[in-house]
């Protein structure tokens, strides 16, 4: 065993096991022990007592468009990276679109990861994509280590990485499921959106109506039959229509093998409270009402939802107008995300135990990197978080590491103060200030 280089000690440590006093012993990056609070320092190793600041396990959010190469002017791995640090993150998995080629092929990997490669403050990994015409791409794909594959219903908002049809939809899962591939899926079927009342303008209620929630129980319906049929893994990605969540709670009591994701936007905003024009709430599926937000609760709570991740999807400010029609829909969560879930988990009841399996160890599950990351516990990477989670700031958009710092909790009094944030035993970030990229890029486990 190698020796002891580094304890972290806190009053507050979240483990599988529980929220207790102990001191985490690190070597070679990995957590050795979680001990007794008290516990002697071995020799020549370096403690860190952050007293009753809570330590949790670095965060895993697998939804994010970093958008580099290509689109470097919405974020860039440099400045995404550096907001998911601020925020606990400590890996992310990026989306295969909006970056300039789409990682579709194995040299769009390519090109992907030397982009990164340098540029990572923190461990990034990747999602390939399904297209019409690239199911011969697949298999490669996920040979060369990407996480699964991300595929859209509906309009994913770019030329360049198009819907799938059923019939198409019908092929990349058989493939998929040929190697027992991870698909996930935007879920809002073309036909309801089409059919639904397209007014454009500033009025937020009218945006709302032009994405119903119907939208999202029909095209996951079509996911669950194909899924069935082909024993395919499927994810839902960003849940927001909470109508949609019996239906998956019925596929997985016969079987399917389906998991289903949501954001902090979802659970922290309201429809209700978006103004006019204010486009920087807009993101597709949309933010629904106060009532719908309680059952996405309710499903967390349960497990029907099984995580949470941000699907920060950035863009430059000229692109979110006051048209919700022509506006470009996402929202940028990364630096956020931590605190905004938590500070409304709290006033319903939940604890910081509960954000750590939603943010952190369900998504490490999810891409198959729970072996490695997700928990303090003994044989994984040490990585962690250190957040004072009775500390409260107010949101300001120019305190964001985003590239564009335009944001929808501008304004917001949140709970949750990062302090510090560990990769593989070393502070990539302290009190604002950042060490040079330490992050490492992931491929899938084999």
């Amino acid at each position: 065993m190698p020796d002891v280089q580094l304890v972290l000690r806190s009053t507050r440590v979240i483990t599988p096991e529980g929220t207790r006093p102990a001191s985490v012993t690190v070597a070679d990056g990995r957590i050795v022990d979680v001990l007794p609070h008290d516990t002697e320092v071995p020799p020549g190793a370096r403690l860190e007592d952050v007293g009753d600041d809570v330590l949790l396990p670095g965060l895993v959010d697998t939804h994010v468009h970093v958008n580099d190469p290509g689109r470097t002017e919405w974020e860039g791995f440099w400045t995404a990276t550096r907001a998911a640090a601020a925020g606990g993150i400590t890996t992310l998995v990026d989306m295969p679109l909006n970056s300039l080629p789409p990682t579709t092929t194995v040299d769009h990997l390519r090109t992907k990861r030397e982009v990164a490669a340098a540029r990572a403050h923190v461990d990034v990994g990747f999602w390939g994509g399904a297209l019409p015409d690239n199911v011969e791409d697949l298999r490669p794909l996920h040979d060369a280590g990407v996480f699964g594959f991300k595929a859209f219903l509906s309009p994913s908002g770019v030329d360049e990485f198009p819907a799938l049809d059923r019939e198409q939809l019908d092929r990349s899962m058989t493939e998929i499921a040929r190697f027992g591939g991870l698909l996930i899926v935007h879920a809002e079927d073309p036909h309801h959106l089409a059919s639904a009342p397209q007014q454009g303008g500033p009025k937020y209620a009218d945006f709302l109506a032009s994405r119903p929630r119907g939208a999202e129980v029909t095209a996951i319906t079509t996911l669950i039959e194909q899924a069935r049929r082909h024993g395919a893994r499927v994810h839902v990605l960003h849940l927001s229509s909470s109508d949609a969540l019996p239906l998956i709670a019925g596929a997985r009591r016969e079987g399917v093998a389906i998991t289903v994701e949501t954001c902090p936007h979802y659970l922290t905003l309201t429809a209700e409270e978006v103004p006019d024009g204010a486009s920087e709430f807009k993101c597709c599926p949309p933010i629904r009402e106060a009532a719908n937000q309680d059952v996405l609760w309710q499903a967390l709570a349960d497990g029907t939802i099984d995580c949470v991740v941000t699907d920060h999807s950035p863009s430059t400010a000229d692109l979110k107008t006051d048209d919700f029609a022509t506006a470009w829909g996402g929202i940028s969560g990364l630096q956020l995300s931590l605190s905004a879930v938590w500070t409304e988990a709290r006033k319903r009841g939940h604890d910081l135990q509960d954000v750590v399996r939603w943010m952190s160890t369900a998504t490490a599950r999810l891409v198959g990197l729970d072996a490695r990351k997700g928990a303090i516990a003994a044989g994984r990477d040490a990585d962690f978080a250190v957040l004072a989670p009775d500390e409260t700031f107010t949101v300001t958009p120019a305190a964001l590491q985003h590239r564009n710092r335009v944001t929808a909790y501008a304004g917001r009094t949140l709970y949750g103060v990062v302090r510090s944030t560990w990769l593989r035993g070393e502070r990539v970030l302290a009190d604002g200030e950042f060490t040079e990229p330490k992050g490492q890029l992931l491929t899938r486990p084999s």
